[in-house]
């Protein structure tokens, strides 16, 4: 033991992804953690691995009592703070913000603080001013700041927006786009990534309405961290609990070490959702698809800094915060558009595009046989432009062209064959049609991604996390 230097081990679990982090680390049970927690002390032997493990993520650490001097930007050479915007939402956990700010500061980021009118009820922007060293906002309508402009200059400068506690009010308030007070309207003006920490009463987040909303948020590529189970305030057990805020601030710098600006000055064009062919004025030929995959996508791609166009059929989502979004109805017009939008570096097609359309459609709706005649009809069709393929082959041809493919059987062997007819750089591949695990219209998928040199299986997840995991994989690729 060195029992004349405390450990803030707390600040230390948040630079290394979190409790359980730590625990791997160390080799040791969530008791021993609360034990060193609360002694501020840790045993020699766990001191060198956790200077080890801090040194190796790139952390400026003092020996002595292992805190962190400096984190991998600034050592790397960076001279500003990263600005993280803390939204405190009204409930009983808003307090623990207060230690989530405190923790993000210890590990080198800027932390200003905006208060719902319901937070104030639970603890005061003094305080949260204090802590953080800057002004606390809490007024959409103060003539200081909006003389300026002031929730878009906050929703613009911060690198990420995160929400603690998120309410069931709160949420359900961003889910549909409500802007009526500074939190709020800030959410809907940020295109930096939104993590939520949700709080409340176990049967409050198992309510119909909380889960719609916590699919809408997801579907728009907001992070959550927790609830997890245990007590809560009200004296209920189950799911519901805010997350520690350790391991909240943990995962706000696990995406912020993700350097979501990796992709600042790239161009991604991204299509998504079927196309819809008519047959007449009220009939059509289209493909399943709920455009959420490729929603998420373009969202993910955002948030790392590219400039995206998303090319859409018709679907039931709201285009992703920073996305410039171009509505479409037949493939022809998709592939329209994606030339419209070339030069691109990138170029993502996850649309469900319709192979084949009427070779003649008509306004006129196309009547029944009368009774009695034949009732069988011919329906003449004439083969779709192939985008995927035209763009493999241009000669403004995107760095790297993706494509995605619905199998319902042979999926590896279909998967390589389609890559190389189509000419792309990779192919997205899953498996659909199976009645007990539905990829239409589902918030989850499991893919198959295949490239020239491998085949990656990836487990199933959340759409929005399949498509952070394939952003990231792009930066990857243009930072090699």
């Amino acid at each position: 033991m060195v029992p004349s230097q405390n450990v803030d081990l707390t600040a230390i679990m948040t630079a290394l992804g979190g409790r359980q982090a730590v625990q791997n680390i160390l080799g040791v049970g969530p008791s021993a953690i609360s034990n060193y927690v609360a002694r501020g002390t840790v045993p020699t032997h766990a001191r060198s691995k956790l200077y080890t493990a801090l040194t190796e993520r790139g952390y400026q650490v003092r020996l002595e009592d292992l805190s962190i001097l400096c984190g991998p930007d600034m050592a790397q050479g960076a001279t500003d703070q990263r600005r993280v915007l803390l939204i405190i939402g009204g409930g009983i956990a808003a307090y623990k913000a207060l230690e989530a700010a405190r923790q993000l500061q210890r590990i080198g980021y800027e932390v200003t603080g905006v208060m719902t009118k319901s937070a104030q009820q639970f603890i005061t922007p003094l305080s949260v001013a204090a802590l953080t060293n800057q002004k606390c906002y809490d007024d959409l309508f103060s003539l200081t700041d909006e003389a300026e402009m002031g929730h878009i200059r906050l929703a613009r400068s911060a690198d990420l927006v995160l929400v603690m506690p998120a309410t069931a009010n709160l949420m359900a308030r961003a889910a549909n786009g409500l802007a009526d007070d500074l939190a709020t309207t800030i959410l809907l003006a940020t295109t930096a990534p939104i993590v939520m920490a949700p709080a409340m009463n176990p049967a409050m987040w198992a309510h119909p309405a909380t889960v719609a909303n916590l699919a809408v948020l997801r579907s728009r590529n907001v992070h959550f961290v927790g609830p997890t189970d245990g007590d809560t305030a009200c004296g209920e057990i189950g799911s519901g609990r805010m997350s520690e805020p350790s391991d909240i601030a943990a995962a706000v710098h696990k995406i912020m070490v993700k350097h979501p600006q990796s992709l600042v000055g790239k161009h991604a064009i991204v299509t998504a959702g079927p196309t819809v062919e008519p047959i007449d004025s009220v009939r059509f030929i289209a493909n399943h698809s709920s455009g959420k995959q490729g929603y998420a996508i373009a969202a993910a791609l955002a948030a790392r800094g590219a400039s995206v166009t998303l090319i859409s059929g018709p679907v039931q989502l709201a285009p992703p915060t920073g996305v410039h979004c171009v509505s479409v109805q037949t493939a022809e017009q998709m592939l329209a558009a994606v030339n419209a939008a070339l030069p691109a570096d990138i170029a993502v097609c996850a649309a469900a595009v319709a192979d084949w359309r009427a070779a003649h459609s008509q306004h006129a709706k196309l009547k029944k046989p009368s009774a009695g005649s034949a009732t069988s009809m011919t329906l003449a069709l004439t083969e779709n432009p192939d985008i995927l393929a035209t763009l493999g082959r241009a000669d403004n041809r995107p760095k790297l062209v993706i494509g995605f493919a619905a199998e319902t059987e042979d999926l590896q062997t279909n998967a390589i064959a389609k890559r190389q007819r189509k000419q792309c750089d990779w192919i997205v591949a899953n498996q659909v049609g199976g009645a007990d695990d539905p990829i239409f219209g589902s918030d989850q998928n499991s893919v198959m991604l295949v490239s020239e040199t491998a085949v990656e299986n990836w487990p199933r997840m959340l759409k929005s996390e399949l498509a952070d995991r394939l952003a990231q994989k792009i930066a990857e690729e243009f930072s090699a």
